[in-house]
């Protein structure tokens, strides 16, 4: 854990317990809903060799997202019908991560998206 700051907008990062989910993970009420076995997790190939665990409403969810923040086109599918790969089932275990307290995510799905946009900038 060597970053100091949001690598999206610079904010100082916090260290805090987190859910499995790299996505929502940071959210207090996630926490609870993992220790209460709420929500299943799942490691998943998205673009690429690019990995992120996801909550089982995070997964489903994703698709939502605008995919120009992911650096891909506006329109492109980018939800799990565009060919994502399962890769595990993971445990609902809670661990210490750091968060963007504007951005409201992990600091493992920050540096995903900064990959993302490199890899598909590169393209």
């Amino acid at each position: 854990m060597q970053a100091t700051h949001c690598p999206l907008c610079q904010e100082p990062l916090e260290v805090r317990e987190v859910g499995p989910c790299m996505e929502c993970g940071c959210d207090r009420r996630e926490i609870g809903e993992a220790r209460s076995g709420h929500h299943t997790y799942s490691e998943w190939r998205i673009f690429g060799d690019l990995s992120l665990v996801l909550c089982d409403f995070c997964s489903s969810d994703f698709g939502s997202y605008n995919p120009t923040f992911f650096g891909l086109p506006h329109g492109r599918r980018i939800g799990m019908e565009s060919g994502w790969q399962f890769v595990r089932e993971v445990d609902p275990v809670i661990t210490r991560d750091k968060c963007c307290s504007r951005c409201g995510y992990r600091l493992a799905f920050l540096e995903f998206v900064v990959h993302a946009r490199e890899l598909h900038n590169a393209a």
